[in-house]
């Protein structure tokens, strides 16, 4: 088996992604080739907690250009975990503005 901090790369801050921390979904960047039961139990490992389900979607490279030189940027794999009812809630989530 992998080890998990090599399939959950990191966590992904958004406005968006702020909001479903309110319903106990988080969303991760995590490794291209990992699948949704890999995930699952990579954060169940990591965070202590029991994971209801896991969405899973690659995002596409996008052109970029810096000057004259063009390029894409690179494609990635997100996950949108939910925890299970009565799980608490993830601290690193959970900051004061």
């Amino acid at each position: 088996m992998k080890d998990p901090r090599d399939i959950i790369k990191r966590p992904v801050i958004t406005e968006r992604s702020s909001e479903f921390a309110d319903r106990l979904k988080y969303v991760f960047e995590v490794d291209i080739r990992a699948n949704k039961t890999e995930i699952k139990q990579a954060v169940e490992q990591i965070f202590k907690v029991k994971v209801a389900k896991v969405n899973t979607m690659r995002v596409p490279p996008k052109p970029k250009r810096y000057g004259r030189y063009s390029g894409y940027t690179k494609e990635w794999k997100k996950a949108i975990v939910q925890l299970a009812e009565g799980s608490k809630p993830l601290e690193f989530f959970e900051g004061s503005v």
